[in-house]
């Protein structure tokens, strides 16, 4: 699959997540198979105003790559200027418009969803962002403000016309959040609409699942976010079928590699953030990957307590232990 001039080794995207796709994340979730990694979303007005803590999130290693950055705001020049500082900044293979977060806080701001029932300023902010960089550029987008699609549909053919490169789409409302069901057959509308590639994304929780939207819609490329939370071998999973391969716990995905890939996710956070902020993470993070497995409870108590990366892997390791 090509995303402008971009060529990606799979059809596995790692989708933003705000406060999950940091930096030491991408790369454990890239060492799992994923094609294409995202930034969390970043502020256009943070990087416009040189926000230190904005600024941190642009950080990336070779290690990612490629690595797409996603930002989110309500000012066409804002947006514009943000975009032309990420590009010069080197880290970037793929600029990402946020048209989808509903959260309240981003959506009074005139940004997220809310650009989607703003036709004009939503085409302003891609036109002005189209204009300051080479990169490829992609948006992702929800099905709008309600269930028929139709603003969906309507951003899609601006953004097509702005010299957009791809398009994401989650199929669910604004209102909808995360909950309900995601409507895959507005994803195969879209699809036939559009002559750009269409990442289909929202309720891919298995390998299964991503090969069932990929058949059911023809999109292009599949973006998975909070099942990759606790399995992030999803995405060779999926990688592995598409080739058709046989792929299951006894090819390589077992208990020893989640608890491998659990303590090089503490070691990354111990070498990227300092020690009282790698604890507060990993206290959240770790009990993700063994929800559902006996002494996962306890687990989870005893790692709310962790303050040490020697602390981390003992627990870790103890847990292994009792399993095997």
């Amino acid at each position: 699959m090509k995303i402008g001039n971009l060529k990606l080794n799979g059809k596995t995207i790692l989708a933003p997540l705000a406060g999950i796709t940091n930096l030491p994340f991408r790369i454990m979730v890239k060492e799992c198979g994923c094609a294409l990694v995202c930034s969390e979303m970043v502020s256009a007005k943070g990087i416009v105003y040189n926000s230190e803590k904005t600024i941190s999130l642009l950080d990336s290693k070779n290690e990612e790559k490629p690595l797409s950055i996603q930002i989110f705001g309500s000012c066409p020049e804002s947006m514009g200027k943000a975009a032309a500082y990420i590009q010069d900044q080197g880290n970037a293979d793929i600029i990402d418009i946020n048209f989808g977060c509903s959260v309240k806080k981003v959506v009074k701001t005139g940004a997220g969803v809310a650009l989607m029932r703003d036709f004009d300023t939503a085409e302003n902010i891609i036109s002005a962002v189209r204009h300051a960089i080479d990169l490829p550029l992609t948006i992702k987008i929800r099905a709008g403000w309600d269930s028929s699609g139709h603003q969906a549909l309507k951003i899609a053919e601006i953004a097509q016309k702005q010299g957009v490169n791809a398009i994401t789409l989650h199929p669910r409302t604004a209102g909808q959040g995360f909950k309900g069901k995601a409507d895959w057959s507005l994803i195969t509308r879209l699809k036939k609409e559009v002559s750009i590639p269409v990442i289909g994304n929202g309720d891919i929780n298995n390998a299964e699942q991503g090969i069932a939207m990929l058949e059911q819609t023809g999109c292009d490329a599949i973006m998975i976010g909070r099942a990759a939370m606790g399995n992030p071998f999803i995405f060779s999973m999926i990688e592995a079928a598409l080739k058709n391969k046989e792929f299951s716990d006894n090819d390589g995905v077992g208990i020893g590699d989640m608890f491998g890939t659990m303590k090089k996710l503490v070691k990354y956070y111990y070498e990227y953030y300092d020690d009282d902020h790698a604890a507060r993470l990993l206290r959240g993070r770790l009990p993700w990957f063994v929800k559902g497995l006996p002494g996962a409870v306890n687990f989870r108590r005893n790692i709310s307590r962790v303050d040490s990366c020697s602390r981390a892997d003992q627990l870790i390791d103890a847990l292994r232990e009792s399993l095997e």
